[in-house]
């Protein structure tokens, strides 16, 4: 009789054979398609060193395509990410108003935002740059880029930060009003550092959606993006198509990983942070956010 867990049974002798057996097929599966595409590949000429070498050989691949282009990636995805997340963060709260004429607008726009393809956000606000202002030709595909990016990633981050905060047990909302704080003081000081912790692996998630959408304003409005550079650097050395996608491909991995990995390890901090400190509200934090104190009562360290 195998020991239960909490969430699953560990597998019996039985079981244990059957997973090793799946192992091993999967494994073999698995040589025998990257065998069978690097012989297509290898039939097709593509994996010739001349296809290759540019990217190792001659650095104005790097320096006049890949690392431009990179830049191009890091400023769009850095200015989207910039406006969203606190612009989502005050649709999120929004959306948990009280008051029925904050809530029902902001929770129109979410869902209006949220419905409608980033894509289709992008093109709608190039259009709407090149009809009603002032914006150059150059700046535009980075504008509108940005434009469609915030306005849908804000409505999801407005989600995400709604369902973080209503993770949270009452017992703390109820806490901060027995304390006298009001609704945005208990938001601000009790509710969102907490939700922080909870909505981090999903917030993170979405910046991740947010870097490779950048790579559609490349294929639709001319941004000179990371992955738009793959039909220059193909125009201008030949056919090694193949080769420029899988290392502009190793470069997103490589950014993504660097975003996960910093999150991760803000994650760690910030939850150590939390059970090395036994911080209370004492008297001094009470005047700090204006709250009303009690005659007798102030810290009891």
């Amino acid at each position: 009789m195998s020991a239960s867990s909490v969430l699953y049974d560990t597998p019996g002798v039985r079981a244990k054979r059957r997973n090793i057996l799946y192992t091993i097929v999967f494994l073999v599966l698995f040589v025998l398609a990257a065998w069978w595409v690097l012989a297509t590949m290898a039939d097709k000429d593509q994996l010739a060193a001349a296809k290759w070498s540019p990217f190792v050989t001659d650095p104005e691949v790097w320096t006049t395509y890949l690392l431009p282009g990179l830049g191009e990636t890091l400023k769009a995805a850095g200015l989207s990410i910039l406006i969203a997340l606190p612009f989502g963060a005050l649709l999120g709260i929004g959306r948990l108003s009280e008051h029925a004429w904050v809530r029902t607008p902001v929770g129109v726009v979410v869902e209006f935002f949220r419905s409608i393809p980033v894509l289709l956000m992008m093109v709608f606000a190039s259009a709407l740059y090149v009809q009603f202002s002032n914006v150059s030709s150059d700046m535009r595909p980075l504008y509108a880029v940005v434009t469609g990016l915030v306005l849908y990633n804000a409505s999801v981050i407005a989600e995400i930060v709604r369902a973080g905060i209503l993770t949270l047990p009452n017992g703390q909302t109820d806490a901060a009003k027995a304390i006298g704080m009001r609704k945005g003081q208990s938001m601000t000081y009790i509710l969102l550092p907490q939700a922080v912790t909870v909505m981090l692996p999903a917030l993170v998630s979405q910046l991740v959606v947010i870097v490779k959408d950048t790579a559609l304003g490349g294929a639709m409005l001319g941004l000179s993006e990371l992955l738009s550079q793959n039909r220059t650097i193909t125009a201008n050395y030949g056919a090694n198509t193949i080769a420029a996608f899988v290392v502009i491909a190793l470069l997103y991995i490589a950014l993504n990983f660097l975003l996960t990995s910093f999150a991760g390890w803000l994650e760690k901090r910030l939850r150590q942070g939390k059970k090395s400190t036994g911080a209370t509200l004492g008297a001094d934090d009470m005047q700090q956010a204006n709250l009303p104190s009690r005659t007798g009562e102030g810290n009891t360290m």
